[in-house]
């Protein structure tokens, strides 16, 4: 699936060296919630082999430059098909790329695959209250707050509070129709 900024892709066997290259930053880990175990090569070329499995509890995607530079990941995981709800995440690895527009179109281009092709009914996610790059993507992308898990996450000697988002399909047919019109 491809962008103005971004083309969304499946995972390769080459991508352990990127994965292995965000995942040992801890400027970009330290969003994604309690202290990661440490990263091997060996251990992104397993994550990547289990990328590569068919799987119906997950679909993530290489977030990749229209140069063909991979800077990221997002997708949906932890379907529950007979809600139709499944959980967003997003890393946009490469900091060259952080705050550009990158996280949003690829959050964006998600949303479409989740609703106009698996026809779900929801998509939810958590984030860290600190991390407002990303509240700030969210709910430009028609995520609404609907839950605050207090202090849930211990992160750099303290704990940080995690904001639960969703959007519902409704929400977004309707966010889509007002674009149609030129409207936000």
């Amino acid at each position: 699936m491809r962008g103005k900024l971004i083309k969304l892709r499946g995972y390769e066997r080459g991508d352990a060296d990127a994965l292995l290259r965000w995942m040992s930053d801890p400027e970009v880990t330290r969003f994604l919630g309690p202290t990661r175990i440490p990263q091997t090569r060996a251990f992104q070329e397993r994550q990547v082999e289990d990328m590569l499995k068919p799987d119906v509890e997950s679909k993530i995607f290489v977030v990749e430059t229209l140069a063909g530079e991979a800077i990221g990941e997002c997708g949906l995981r932890n379907f529950n098909w007979v809600s139709r709800n499944a959980e967003l995440i997003i890393t946009i690895g490469d900091k060259r790329y952080w705050g550009k527009g990158y996280g949003t179109e690829a959050v964006s281009l998600v949303l479409e695959i989740a609703f106009d092709r698996l026809n779900l009914h929801g998509v939810n996610l958590t984030t860290l209250a600190t991390n407002e790059r990303a509240l700030r993507c969210y709910e430009k992308c028609g995520f609404a707050r609907e839950g605050l898990f207090r202090e849930r996450s211990f992160v750099d000697g303290s704990y940080v509070d995690v904001i639960a988002m969703g959007i519902l399909r409704a929400d977004y047919q309707q966010r889509r129709a007002g674009a149609v019109r030129g409207k936000p």
